[in-house]
């Protein structure tokens, strides 16, 4: 009997995974379940709120992954899951009217591989939750981006009158997010000004303000590439505060724990993330974020056939701490995943080497001509830093490298050189 291979979310990790089972066990062996019709590579996504990315141009269809990659996709969300008959439960699909497209299914399935990544953790800040906006999927960037010309055009409409007109952006959260939307958005503004909003002045006018509760941004990296990056913000007016600690959160302003107030019309969260909610419901092992716990083979504790890899995996490193939730570490999870259930798929004697994650550094995205960052990590005991052009073209090859995983190598510098070419035939934001 043939294998039945179910992977829940098509992000990085689970992308990838699919499509190296799929070319190689076929549809009727690897299923895809996603509540997307498209994919995007998260860490773009702050180049779809500020409109330097177009998301339409951009996205993948799932169904044309399927085809291509000979894996077969459930388009839905995992509701629960029949650990006795082994199935996933997947929700009904509905239109904007709320009529049923398509009826909710069960997926079964012989090994299972969990990859639903993760959402904002707001830490129960009042107001958090109703009033910014994280970037956890395509439709909250698109969100942001429309939300941001709105308020644009508004600011537009005030100078012509010759009032005041401002745009006041507050980034909660000085990560590799806060920072590299923040650096996106200033670029952004700069291109605004000259597509219809020539009276607003890009500096004075859209205000950008990055809130971080520790003494740095980026603090989990080097001192030397947070301190690169905060002097490329400030050079580009992005007004930077650290330790602050958001305390409240209005429809019209951010207050932290000190009293200080800071206005804001557009209010991003980019302070923490956690597990989605619907893996605390499972019957499955998590910790106090919700990740599922993992053992250093990826297999959720107490279960012999359920696999967690990414964001919503609490995996246990070496040293004793845990894998961060970075797109590296998904990617290498796949491939370590990818031969585990090969393994299985074809009778071969099981995988004994436990997974072992590897820091090849950090890279972090400040506009479309520089980047910062750190390589190598703990490959071999030091850290090179680099910035500038070599940077930028480092971690563009990283995205490359994920669509050169799901894609094949031809096609993706065929679609390199397309994007190549259309950034120079069209505005450099998207204007509708």
């Amino acid at each position: 009997m043939k294998t039945r291979i179910v992977i829940v979310g098509g992000g990085a990790g689970g992308l990838e995974l699919a499509s190296k089972l799929g070319r190689q066990l076929g549809a009727e062996q690897v299923t895809l379940v996603d509540q997307q019709l498209f994919h995007i590579w998260k860490p773009s996504l702050h180049e779809v709120a500020a409109g330097t990315l177009d998301i339409h141009q951009e996205g993948l269809s799932y169904e044309m992954l399927a085809h291509d990659n000979r894996f077969t996709f459930c388009f839905g969300a995992m509701t629960d899951l029949d650990l006795e008959a082994h199935a996933v439960q997947v929700a009904p699909v509905l239109d904007e009217h709320g009529e049923e497209l398509v009826p909710a299914r069960t997926v079964p399935y012989d090994q299972l591989v969990i990859a639903v990544g993760s959402t904002a953790n707001h830490y129960n800040v009042p107001g958090a939750a109703e009033h910014t906006l994280s970037l956890n999927r395509p439709a909250d960037a698109e969100q942001f981006r429309l939300r941001m010309l709105k308020l644009l055009t508004a600011a537009e409409l005030r100078k012509s009158a010759g009032n005041e007109g401002q745009v006041r952006i507050v980034i909660i959260g000085g990560g590799a997010t806060g920072v590299e939307l923040a650096a996106e958005l200033r670029e952004a503004s700069v291109v605004h000004s000259r597509y219809g909003f020539r009276r607003l002045d890009p500096q004075r006018d859209v205000q950008l303000t990055l809130l971080e509760g520790a003494d740095r941004i980026l603090a989990p990296l080097p001192e030397k590439v947070s301190s690169a990056a905060a002097k490329l913000l400030q050079q580009r007016h992005v007004a930077i505060e650290t330790k602050c600690r958001v305390a409240r959160i209005t429809p019209t302003q951010v207050e932290d724990a000190t009293g200080r107030v800071f206005q804001a019309d557009l209010v991003v969260w980019a302070a923490g993330i956690k597990a989605p909610d619907v893996l605390s419901t499972l019957g499955l092992p998590t910790n106090r974020t919700g990740q599922l716990e993992v053992d250093d083979h990826l297999l959720v504790k107490g279960h012999a056939n359920i696999h967690a890899l990414g964001d919503c995996a609490a995996c246990p490193t070496a040293e004793g701490g845990w894998v961060p939730p970075r797109a590296q570490a998904a990617h290498q999870q796949a491939s370590y995943l990818h031969d585990l259930l090969l393994r299985h798929a074809m009778d071969k004697p099981a995988q004994k080497r436990p997974y072992v994650y590897r820091d090849h550094g950090s890279l972090v995205s400040l506009g479309t001509q520089t980047s910062v960052g750190s390589l190598m990590g703990n490959l071999f005991k030091s850290t090179w830093y680099v910035q500038g052009l070599l940077a930028r073209t480092m971690y563009v090859s990283l995205h490359l490298m994920h669509h050169q995983a799901v894609l094949g190598t031809l096609r993706t510098g065929v679609l390199a050189v397309a994007r190549f070419l259309v950034k120079r035939a069209t505005p450099l934001v998207k204007l509708h």
